[in-house]
This record gives C-alpha cells, structure tokens and sequence, in this order.
C-alpha cells in the first residue's frame, strides 16, 4: 500500500515527491507546532525545489479547506449516528476533532497539493 513510487506515500510520509527519499519538512514531527510548516528549500537527493513558484502553497489552502470538511462530516456522522449524542455534543465533537488533527491536515494538504504537480521520477534513485 504504502510502496515507494506511489502518491500515497509522498503524501502520508511527507517525503520528496520526485525521488521519496527524505522528508519536505525540517521536522518531521507534526506535533512541534513551531516547525509544523516549516520546510526545507530542496530535496538534498533530487534537489527537487520543494516552492515551485512563489505562493506555491497557497493553493494548499483549498485541499485544506476540503480535508476540514471531511473531517467535520465524518466527526459529526460518527458521534451523532453511530453514538446518538445530541446535535450540540456532535458540534464539540467537530470541533475537538478539527483541533486535535490540524497538524496533520496542515501537512497533508501541502503534500497532496504538490504531489498534483510533482510525479515520482524512479530515475532520480540511481544516483
């Protein structure tokens, strides 16, 4: 499922779209929220320019937008379907979710918005 090559992996592991061999992020931790965004310049393996143009990242900001929703409906479908707590309960339940997953929506939506310009090259792994 998650074999080198595929979009799948760049996206989840945070790794170089071209070449999957070293992380975009300076930390690879999600959860040091004071590097949560912050990225290397270039694939040191690829030398890949991780900002393609300038704002390149700003277009994340619509994956982003559509992650949220995702995460709120599923929230709302599973606290208030599946565990029949009131409209008001499954509000904080949305809430809460979108809180405690926005460090990983913030990177998956850049890794998803560059992996839709940025293919897996396999040439780049024979250096």
């Amino acid at each position: 499922m998650l074999k080198k090559g595929s979009k799948l992996n760049s996206i989840l592991t945070g790794s170089c779209p071209k070449c999957q061999n070293e992380s975009m992020y300076e930390d690879k931790n999600p959860l040091n929220l004071s590097k949560v965004l912050k990225m290397n310049e270039t694939c040191s393996h690829c030398g890949l320019r991780y900002q393609i143009e300038p704002s390149f990242f700003y277009g994340s900001m619509y994956v982003s937008y559509a992650l949220n929703v995702a995460v709120g409906v599923a929230a709302f479908i599973i606290s208030y379907v599946f565990f029949s707590t009131s409209i008001k309960n499954s509000f904080f339940v949305i809430i809460a979710a979108l809180l405690i997953l926005f460090p990983w929506v913030l990177r998956w939506s850049r890794n998803i918005y560059i992996n839709m310009f940025v293919s897996y090259d396999p040439s780049t792994n024979k250096k």
